[in-house]
């Protein structure tokens, strides 16, 4: 990542932006394409606890408040500067395969729970005192991504791979839609402050 000190208000503006503009709309569908791929009967309970979770906490809702307290509501080009990596995910996901869904997930809650502090020095940056969002995230996924993988040894128990199914395509195309969120600005050409 970068340092957040190295960025400017608009760069991190933009971080947290194009990442709310990901998120918000967008984590319930792929839980929800997750729940849709799974087999077994306890994989199933344990995503449905993630959604519960997810929609009892109302987490949408707190996503959109901490951006908001840190003026960084997404714009049409933050949708935009994520759009095709998003669509890529999206489309990943609706293929309902449980072990890459499972393996996408579980990364995706890892890296949000490791994410949490940087999006909060972002925000802190910019003004915001309202850290509802990551505090929370800081702490619920480090469970959340424990209980996925134990949904992807149920699903693995339950037979292998299906053929010509790459188990990391997801992670990687998280990753690609991750780099979108942090570094549009560069491909932009919106260099930091330094």
């Amino acid at each position: 990542m970068p340092d957040a000190q190295d960025l400017s208000a608009e760069q991190r503006r933009g971080i947290l932006a194009r990442y709310a503009a990901v998120l918000e709309g967008n984590f319930i569908y792929w839980m929800t394409a997750t729940l849709l791929s799974v087999k077994s009967g306890e994989a199933r309970e344990i995503i449905l606890e993630n959604l519960r979770e997810e929609i009892r906490d109302c987490h949408p809702g707190m996503m959109r408040r901490f951006v908001l307290a840190a003026h960084a509501a997404p714009t049409e080009a933050d949708f935009t500067a994520v759009y095709r990596d998003l669509t890529n995910v999206r489309l990943f996901l609706g293929r309902l395969s449980p072990i890459p869904n499972l393996v996408t997930m579980a990364f995706f809650e890892g890296f949000i729970q490791r994410f949490a502090a940087y999006l909060a020095d972002l925000a802190r940056r910019q003004g915001s005192a309202d850290m509802e969002y990551t505090d929370v995230h800081g702490i619920c996924d480090v469970t959340h991504t424990q209980e996925l993988f134990r949904a992807l040894e149920l699903e693995m128990a339950l037979g292998p791979l299906s053929g010509g199914m790459e188990m990391m395509e997801g992670v990687g195309l998280l990753r690609r839609l991750l780099g979108a969120i942090v570094f549009a600005d560069a491909a932009m050409g919106v260099s930091p402050t330094n």
